[in-house]
């Protein structure tokens, strides 16, 4: 089906309307051979709360931005690479259901959809996307990825000291671990190629472990991060911004 619509008119006239939803300030989205699969809102775990998003899958990349019109107009559009990305289904907690990871070099995080249904489609269809991707590129699913931020209500105090009550400026997170830290146990920096070009904040614990070598018990494995925070009492951002903006 993909192939038939490539070079379809149909295809290109429904690219062409993401294209104007997002304005002046989008990228380009039509290529050859490029096909949008589907779209649709899914509700994404960011800093300080879940908020609507609405995602655009197309055969090579996954698109999604903030709702400012529905159908209309979406702003601060963020473009991932599908054959970067793997995914892992979450298990139902509370209010939020029908949720799975997403999972980048360069960041991670978790989404959910309003039904089951909806969450399996979404699921397979990338999961289809990624498949056809690496078997026409011969390349290997990718075994790296970034840690998944736990949400700033999931933490009253420091992650690391267990200590440390958090104020709106001595509350961070590493970017290795994901970890919600305070100000004192994540002064250090390290560079994260697959995350900036720059230096990032990490904690003490991911600094030591990566200062030694020993990246294996640092990376996070099917984001520990995120399945600590629901276990707890508790492109480059700066230390207190979400990936989409600075309100999340």
């Amino acid at each position: 089906m993909v192939d038939r619509l490539a070079n379809s008119e149909a295809n290109t006239r429904r690219i062409n309307i993401v294209e104007n939803c997002f304005g002046a300030a989008g990228q380009p989205l039509t290529i050859p051979g490029r096909v949008l699969i589907g779209e649709g809102v899914l509700t994404k775990l960011c800093r300080k709360k879940p908020k609507a998003r609405q995602f655009f899958l197309f055969n090579d990349i996954l698109v999604y931005g903030n709702i400012v019109i529905q159908k209309k107009k979406y702003n601060k559009q963020h473009i991932i690479p599908l054959e970067n990305v793997t995914i892992d289904s979450i298990k139902d907690e509370g209010d939020l259901r029908n949720g799975w990871l997403i999972k980048t070099p360069t960041k991670s995080f978790a989404v959910y959809a309003a039904t089951a249904t909806e969450k399996s489609e979404w699921m397979n269809h990338i999961n289809k996307c990624v498949t056809d991707l690496l078997s026409k590129s011969g390349k290997t699913p990718s075994n790296e990825h970034a840690a998944v931020w736990v949400p700033d209500s999931e933490a009253t105090v420091c992650m690391r000291c267990q200590k440390a009550k958090f104020t709106p400026v001595n509350r961070h997170h590493c970017r290795k671990c994901g970890f919600v830290v305070c100000g004192p146990c994540s002064e250090k920096r390290f560079l994260l190629p697959s995350q900036s070009s720059k230096p990032v904040r990490i904690c003490d614990f991911c600094y030591d472990l990566l200062s030694t070598g020993d990246l294996a018990t640092c990376q996070p494995t099917r984001s520990d991060s995120y399945s600590q925070s629901l276990k707890s009492p508790l492109n480059d951002v700066s230390d207190d911004d979400d990936d989409d903006d600075s309100s999340d």
